[in-house]
């Protein structure tokens, strides 16, 4: 029998170049986590990876795929994957790779070159709805193909995280933090830092704080849509919002109800003082679909579009409706499942509101308008 070629050292490395980390969504050769390599007589491989931290809560499954891909190469009879852990300065070079080679504390939406979209999702009071609508974008555009990212800037009142399902915590390298994701979106939340179901009691200066950390401390990597979920009101976290990323758009989510919208417009004419753009408007729980076919408007009628309309008239530019999301009793199961029912059941009468809404949001591409191109006229 013809003896197996040994596998090279080349071919092994090619295929480690296929393995991501599960959490920085890079090859593992790009980030300098392969320490070595050692590719024995009889075709065994034993690969040494480092771990970024030594508790990795992802170190399983950076193994299994490890092996997965090593396993294919031609030659290699068995394959064995050592962890280790890196040293302060290895740490320190992926941080600044990572980072780009920015000052660290540096906000990447802010910057004039980001081609990242920003949705701010606000509404005038609670109950409208709005971490629904929020998580439910944010699993449509990742559907869509889209890299999306959720700040659960609703510090108080934070559902993020049971909604999207996340059931992990951070991973903190030094003082940079590692979003987890789940449904392909990843999310950051004070929830994810509290124990149990405690209360977060904080005065304004520490709610921008901490969210100054969900922007500039976690490495978010090139999102295509960042979606922020803002607490009910007009209030510190608006405005930090407002101070600490310029360009981002609101969203304005309201029921059908007239007092509600009266609110919400509250929550949207607040661009005009910060200089935002406003989105558009999304009524939710606009009417219940009965066996019949019949609709029930519980809530009234025309919420969102005298949102829009009044919108329109206060910041001089059209303010358009965005959609109605009926209120359904699968999107109430997707949440507290944590699988958003964008997902979940796609057929669903909500579902097909909100992934419509997402479609649009979606093909507004990443732009140039209103950036610098770079570019210096020159004389004739």
């Amino acid at each position: 029998m013809e003896d197996m070629p040994i596998p090279s050292e080349d071919a092994v490395r090619d295929a480690l170049a296929t393995v991501q980390d599960p959490e920085i969504k890079r090859p593992i050769t790009e980030l300098n986590m392969v320490e070595s390599v050692d590719i024995s007589d009889g075709g065994k491989v034993t690969v040494t990876v480092l771990l970024t931290i030594a508790g990795c809560p992802m170190k399983t499954r950076l193994q299994t795929d490890t092996t997965e891909a090593v396993g294919k190469v031609e030659g290699v009879t068995e394959v064995e994957v050592r962890l280790g852990v890196m040293s302060d300065e290895q740490r320190a070079a992926l941080k600044d790779q990572l980072r780009g080679g920015q000052a660290e504390k540096e906000i990447p939406f802010a910057k004039p070159g980001s081609l990242t979209r920003v949705f701010a999702v606000a509404s005038g009071k609670g109950g409208v709805g709005k971490s629904s609508v929020t998580v439910n974008l944010a699993a449509a555009l990742a559907d869509s193909g889209l890299k999306v990212g959720v700040v659960d800037a609703d510090i108080y009142g934070f559902s993020v995280p049971r909604m999207l399902g996340v059931e992990r915590r951070p991973t903190q390298v030094d003082d940079m933090i590692l979003p987890p994701d789940s449904h392909d979106v990843k999310v950051i939340s004070i929830g994810m830092f509290v124990p149990g179901n405690q209360p977060v009691v904080w005065r304004g200066p520490m709610l921008h704080r901490a969210l100054r950390q969900f922007l500039a401390d976690v490495f978010w990597g090139d999102l295509d849509v960042l979606l922020l979920d803002l607490p009910p009101g007009t209030g510190d976290v608006a405005i930090s919002v407002a101070q600490l990323i310029p360009n981002a758009e609101i969203l304005v989510v309201t029921t059908p109800q007239q007092a509600a919208a009266e609110v919400a417009e509250r929550a949207g004419a607040i661009a005009l003082q910060t200089k935002q753009r406003v989105a558009g408007v999304i009524e939710n729980m606009s009417w219940l679909e009965l066996p019949d076919g019949t609709r029930q408007e519980i809530f009234g009628s025309g919420g969102g579009s005298a949102v829009a309309r009044s919108l329109s008239t206060s910041v001089g530019v059209p303010v358009e409706l965005l959609g109605q999301i009926p209120l359904d009793v699968t999107l109430r199961e997707g949440a507290d499942a944590g699988t958003p029912v964008v997902l979940g059941n796609p057929d669903s009468p909500a579902a097909v509101a909100l992934r419509g809404i997402a479609k649009g949001l979606g093909t507004r591409a990443r732009g140039l308008s209103g950036r610098s191109l770079g570019l210096t006229p020159t004389g004739r």
